[in-house]
């Protein structure tokens, strides 16, 4: 058998296995520290991306609050369709668009925005849009729509297509703009510039109505003349019969035309624009002043030059210019010792546009009026209204021309204006 171990090196062993012990103890402490550390860190790491993640959706939630309170409180009405269904279905309609359709809300979504048009909608307009649209093209036009009542009101409509991250369009989104108040501000506009213009003919032709009348009596006289001439001879020779009746034919038809040229300056009418002969209308104007510059013993020429295209325009207003113009001429005119000539011309521009030129040997227009000779009530006439000019300019800008004056190098003043040749000029 062994010796037995010392007592000591008992102790000595059983004091190295505790503190080896203890030093393990000791380790796996500072290791459960450790670990209990990093996760008390990402504990607190998560807890602020958490934190993070609740204040960003917090925020998300408030901007889309906050977008969608900006698009329910537009003017403008504001539409989202899908695209991706057939039929156009709409999936948002903010207040202005229920408001300016007529429709709840319970009756736009799902719907198809086509139908939402109104019976009396133009069913073409409704189809170009579809075909523009469907080609991924923005649509922009100004259109006539009715509510759900029946109540039609005009819009500003924009449709643009709406892409996903492929490139594919996955909506519309639509603007539509209410302008009936504009479109009825600038129809009453028109109305007031038709009723303006409408007096200023009779006004113009007030003064035009006892030579008129000169010139309608005579071929009224001259008929009666003949008519009972006719009567008398009835039982003569047929050819003195015959030639009496041309007569009668002849002065009834120059009768007729006179009347009905005054008829037609009278009549009030929309605009009515037409391919037009400018030296046509030119000669009829002449014919229907010519008796006026008789008895003034003023002397009206014309110089037309052939072979001009023809204007789009409206033959009446164009003959209100004119008759403006010569009426200008005939005032300034009126004190004039010397020649009293007013010459009425046309020829083309290298532009294009056919200009006409209205040329007196009158007085001549003072350097200080000329710039304020078109502003609305300028006259130097002690009994003009101050409207001829202005409202001869805007018949003119209308058509797409202009209207301006001169003086003569000599004496007199030249009135002139452009109007385009070969294109229709809208007045809508």
């Amino acid at each position: 058998m062994g010796k037995p171990l010392p007592k000591n090196s008992r102790k000595n062993g059983d004091r190295i296995r505790l503190e080896g012990l203890v030093a393990d103890l000791s380790q796996n402490r500072d290791d459960l520290g450790a670990k209990i550390q990093r996760q008390a860190d990402d504990l607190k790491l998560k807890n602020g991306q958490l934190r993070n993640g609740a204040e960003r959706e917090v925020r998300s939630k408030e901007q889309i609050h906050m977008l969608t309170e900006a698009l329910e409180s537009a003017a403008d009405g504001i539409f989202i369709i899908n695209a991706h269904k057939t039929g156009f279905p709409v999936i948002y309609a903010n207040r202005s668009f229920q408001k300016m359709t007529g429709y709840a809300k319970k009756d736009i979504l799902g719907r198809n925005y086509f139908l939402l048009y109104g019976t009396g909608a133009d069913r073409r307009v409704a189809n170009e849009i579809k075909h523009i649209i469907r080609r991924g093209k923005s649509f922009h036009a100004e259109m006539l729509n009715f509510q759900k009542g029946g109540k039609k009101y005009w819009n500003l409509l924009r449709i643009t297509p709406l892409r996903g991250a492929g490139g594919a369009v996955t909506h519309y989104v639509g603007i539509q703009t209410d302008v009936t108040l504009m479109r009825e501000k600038e129809l009453e506009i028109d109305e007031q510039r038709e009723e303006l213009l409408h007096v200023t003919r009779v006004g113009k032709l007030a003064e035009f109505v006892s030579s008129l009348a000169h010139e309608i009596s005579q071929p009224l006289t001259a008929i009666l003349s003949y008519a009972q001439a006719a009567r008398r001879i009835l039982g003569g020779k047929h050819p003195e019969l015959a030639k009496i009746l041309s007569y009668i034919v002849d002065d009834d038809q120059r009768a007729a035309a006179v009347i009905q040229r005054l008829r037609t300056l009278l009549k009030k009418n929309k605009p009515e624009i037409k391919p037009l002969d400018i030296n046509a209308l030119i000669r009829a104007t002449v014919m229907l002043i010519a008796a006026d510059a008789t008895l003034r013993n003023d002397i009206l020429k014309v110089k037309l030059k052939s072979g001009l295209p023809k204007i789009y325009g409206d033959r009446i207003q164009i003959q209100q210019v004119l008759l403006n113009l010569i009426s200008n001429s005939f005032d300034a005119l009126e004190n004039n010792k010397g020649e009293r000539e007013i010459l009425i011309s046309t020829s083309l521009k290298n532009s294009g546009a056919i200009l006409v030129e209205v040329k007196d040997s009158g007085c001549g227009i003072p350097l200080q009026n000329i710039s304020k000779l078109f502003a609305r009530f300028f006259t130097s006439k002690p009994d003009g209204l101050g409207m001829g000019l202005s409202i001869s300019r805007s018949i003119v800008e209308a058509h797409g021309g202009r209207l301006d004056v001169k003086n003569n190098t000599g004496r007199g003043a030249t009135f002139y204006f452009t109007l385009p040749a070969g294109r229709k000029k809208s007045h809508e």
